[in-house]
């Protein structure tokens, strides 16, 4: 009996391990001629998609708030490939139907569909505002759901697309100092895995990414509210610390992989993988870690309302 039992766990191993491979075979796509729309995609981690996307010959649509980024991150992608930008703030869901109906017409077609856009504010409890809170769920949760709502029915046609949702190890562990940032990320991982299920009977595949801390220049485009420079120098020690940082083109890289073989999760880096798995099985334990780094985070100060952006 235990050899029949030894028998049928190897049969099982060898089985799954079969179907894993098989799985990646049909769901691996070549994205060469593919049309990738990617928001936030005129710097950072999104320029850098670009780019990347760009180079296995992809056409890429960036979609950005600001016209003369835009136009930069649109000449050096047109460098290497075919690319084309849009102005188009994701919280606005007239300018989203408009900007996704302006790819339509330029290519006809958005294989890809990648919810990159965020914002990051920074500072203590005392410093955050309703208004905070709503910003960033209007850029990070009813931004993508939008975006997405006016993707699917193209990809519904073509009876296939993928989805790239951005989010964050701010969206599996709450950090302090970033609130509005962990909550609006927390409703974007939900609502992406949920997604996932959903639709992967219609051949649409959805990927959620966890990044950890990434070296993309956040630091400058970050708000700062209460104690600003105190704020801004340990979120940039953070940023640049290279065990916690990762590089930008090195969690492209990831991200594209996990997009082609369409993979339910991609952890971008070891960080955001021990820091995930050890909230889910020692939540507690995590809490006092991070009561501990809130202690040493600066206090709110004179002025906890007044937000700067990072220099």
């Amino acid at each position: 009996m235990p050899h029949i039992v030894a028998q049928a766990f190897a049969a099982g191993i060898l089985g799954g391990l079969a179907y894993t491979a098989w799985r990646k075979q049909q769901t691996s796509v070549d994205f060469r001629d593919q049309v990738v729309l990617i928001t936030g995609g005129s710097r950072g981690l999104g320029l850098e998609l670009a780019r990347r996307w760009s180079k296995e010959g992809a056409k890429v649509a960036i979609l950005a708030r600001n016209a003369e980024d835009v136009r930069q991150a649109v000449k050096e992608l047109n460098e290497e490939g075919e690319a084309f930008g849009v102005v188009c703030d994701i919280t606005d869901s007239e300018q989203i139907r408009n900007s996704v109906e302006e790819v339509l017409a330029k290519w006809g077609r958005i294989d890809v569909l990648v919810n990159n856009a965020g914002i990051i504010q920074v500072g203590p409890l005392e410093s955050v505002t309703h208004e905070d809170y709503q910003q960033a769920i209007a850029t990070h949760l009813w931004g993508p759901i939008h975006l997405t709502d006016a993707v699917l029915p193209i990809m519904r046609r073509q009876g296939k697309g993928r989805i790239v949702n951005i989010s964050s190890i701010g969206g599996r562990v709450s950090l302090p100092h970033l609130l509005p940032y962990s909550a609006s990320k927390f409703a974007l991982t939900g609502w992406s895995e949920g997604l996932t299920a959903a639709l992967r009977p219609a051949n649409i595949l959805v990927t959620t990414v966890t990044p950890g801390i990434m070296r993309t220049g956040s630091p400058r485009n970050a708000t700062f509210k209460g104690r600003h420079r105190d704020e801004y120098a340990w979120f940039s020690w953070g940023a640049s610390m290279p065990v916690l940082a990762t590089p930008s083109a090195l969690a492209a890289e990831r991200i594209i992989d996990g997009c082609r073989r369409g993979v339910p999760t991609v952890m971008v880096s070891a960080f955001s993988n021990v820091a995930a798995r050890a909230h889910g099985l020692c939540p507690g334990f995590m809490t006092e870690i991070l009561t501990l780094v809130n202690r040493w985070l600066p206090n709110a100060g004179s002025h906890p309302q007044q937000a700067l952006k990072g220099s």
